[in-house]
């Protein structure tokens, strides 16, 4: 092996001495470039390889590589590339030859060396590696359409292009992702002929045996394509990706309205098929003969025009295909209109007119979600439309009475009309309710109260939450219950709370930190309590949380009344009680604070 690496070192050699002799490199970095590359060599030459060294090699090259480009740039120095840039080049595709040989499976090694060779070697020889990783994994779409884009786009050769689509086609008939960009590729092929021809002609150049034909550059290719591939991946959502494409290249109009009639008779049951209808409308400019809208308010009446259109085509859709998802495409575009800004007040009037017939009709049909009954009461509240939002959460309140969310928006109705059934409601949905699902319910009737009901009724509110409410949702119920109590009774009520859910598990860290805090704000901080506090923390979570080791161990040394020489032993209890990672943590922490009183 050391001769191997002997050699290898001098065929360095050569290159290392052009970049001293050209003032490059010094000799002290030529023999630091020697001796990292013998480590470097050694490491891929020795009989059990590991990828991070061929990693570690082919990095080292490339920053030798550049940092070689900066110091010619400084120097302006750009002869003898041959002798030496192209001598490293070459030993990196050495490199990672053997390496894509040894790990084959490795996309992301292979992506590193095509990466390499796009930025450092010649076109050929990125056509080889493209061809050797296609080779072994032509199972991935992705690798043949990044293959076929450089081809086109980079050595600017539709033929091949054209050939790694077809050849991919073969391993896979049903890829949609293909197809499309096989199409796209197509129409660009037939847009760059289209101008060279344009070019010739404006030249008056005498093309000789160049031939354009017709159906070529009118995207006959790309119909055939179209055509094949539809017949395969049958859905309307690939026929509309189709379509996008296409509208980007003025001149297959033909094509345009090809592809867009056969959507509408091969998927005229799909919604996604009407829902581009009817978005169609807002492209569509004035008739023929009209003058383009020119002030504000007849742009304004254009545009209230074209949604009326798109809203016509969407009330046919829901007539003729009566699904959840037809009105949900229908809902969700006149939202988005309703959601764009404009400054003309009769328009923002019309497209919420809209949407409110939208939801209707919707409703009117059974054909409502749930989170739809909620964005309507809430646009009918936002709004001020009690009244209707009432009727609206109360339907949804009707279709949906195990949902959380509908109790809850027509709940947050009833609050915002400042209703006195309020109360009532509350009781009534945990009676309709399961238990499990309802910590936000509590929260709001908690939060509600606060507001508008006595301490007394608040907190009997939260009492009853904590009797409720079991497992892991309890621990946000407490947090909460703990915050009401200093908030509306200071230090003295939030003690009382902690010390009557003291016994109540779960709880979280911060149940017991806030706690600490609350004592911490006191004018007269109880060393005792805070000891109390944290004694009772570290009884649930000492096994797992190095920070309340630390912070008790520092109010030990800071506090007036601390007791420093109880740090020692809090150590080894700490010690004797963190698992794993959080015994290291706590151990550098403590090292750290140590330090810093040094």
């Amino acid at each position: 092996m050391a001769e191997i690496i002997q050699e290898r070192i001098e065929d360095r050699l050569p290159e290392l001495q052009q970049l001293e002799r050209i003032g490059l490199f010094s000799r002290a970095e030529i023999k630091a470039i020697i001796k990292k590359a013998s480590d470097l060599e050694y490491r891929i030459q020795r009989r059990t390889l590991f990828k991070e060294d061929f990693i570690n090699y082919v990095q080292y090259e490339i920053n030798l590589l550049e940092l070689i480009q900066r110091r010619r740039v400084r120097i302006g120095y750009s002869f003898k590339k041959d002798e030496i840039e192209n001598s490293i080049v070459h030993r990196v595709q050495g490199v990672f030859r053997r390496a894509s040989a040894k790990w084959k499976d490795d996309v992301q090694l292979w992506l590193s060396y095509v990466v390499f060779c796009k930025k450092w070697a010649t076109k050929v020889q990125l056509s080889k590696v493209f061809s050797a990783m296609l080779a072994i994994h032509s199972n991935k779409p992705a690798l043949w359409i990044m293959a076929a884009k450089w081809e086109m786009e980079d050595r600017l050769s539709s033929e091949s292009a054209r050939q790694l689509f077809l050849r991919a086609l073969r391993f896979h008939p049903e890829c949609p992702k293909l197809y499309q960009e096989y199409f796209r590729m197509e129409l660009m092929h037939a847009e760059k002929l289209r101008k060279e021809k344009q070019e010739f002609e404006k030249a008056k150049m005498d093309v000789g045996n160049l031939e354009y034909a017709e159906e070529i550059l009118m995207g006959e290719l790309a119909r055939i394509i179209y055509k094949n591939s539809v017949n395969i991946i049958k859905s309307a959502e690939f026929h509309v990706s189709l379509l996008s494409i296409v509208q980007l290249f003025d001149f297959a109009k033909d094509l345009q309205r090809e592809i867009y009639d056969d959507l509408q008779a091969l998927h005229t049951d799909d919604p996604l098929t009407w829902d581009y209808v009817a978005r169609r409308e807002l492209e569509i400019e004035s008739q023929p003969g009209e003058e383009p809208p020119t002030t504000k308010q007849t742009k304004v009446a254009e545009v209230g025009r074209r949604e009326e259109r798109c809203c016509a085509v969407y009330e046919e859709a829901v007539k003729t295909l009566r699904t959840e998802s037809m009105c949900k495409c229908y809902i969700n575009f006149c939202m988005e209109r309703f959601a764009k800004k404009t400054s003309s007040r009769l328009l923002r009037e019309k497209r919420l007119e809209r949407t409110m017939v939208a939801f209707r009709k919707a409703h009117d049909l059974r054909l409502l979600l749930e989170f739809q009954y909620k964005q309507w009461s809430e646009l009918l509240l936002h709004h001020d439309f009690l009244t209707e939002a009432l009727e609206v959460a109360g339907a949804g309140m009707e279709l949906f009475r195990g949902s959380v969310m509908m109790w809850q928006v027509k709940l947050q109705v009833l609050i915002a009309s400042k209703s006195p059934d309020v109360a009532m409601l509350f009781e009534e949905a945990f009676v309709h309710l399961k238990p499990q699902i309802c910590l936000p319910l509590w929260i709001s009737w908690a939060e509600w109260s606060e507001g508008a009901k006595s301490q007394e009724d608040t907190e009997a509110i939260f009492k009853k939450a904590v009797l409720a409410v079991t497992g892991g949702d309890s621990v946000t119920l407490k947090d909460k219950y703990l915050d009401w109590a200093y908030r509306s009774g200071g230090y003295k009520k939030a003690r009382a709370v902690f010390k009557s859910l003291q016994e109540s598990r779960p709880f979280s860290v911060d149940f017991f930190r806030k706690m600490i805090q609350f004592e911490k704000d006191q004018e007269s901080c109880k060393m005792a309590n805070l000891r109390e506090y944290y004694e009772r923390a570290l009884r649930e979570f000492g096994s797992v949380d190095s920070d309340l080791w630390m912070d008790y161990i520092k109010e030990e040394l800071n506090h007036p009344l601390g007791r420093p020489e109880h740090c020692g032993q809090i150590y080894w209890r700490a010690m004797k009680m963190l698992q794993g990672e959080s015994a290291e943590l706590f151990v550098a922490k403590h090292a750290v604070h140590q330090a810093g009183q040094l």
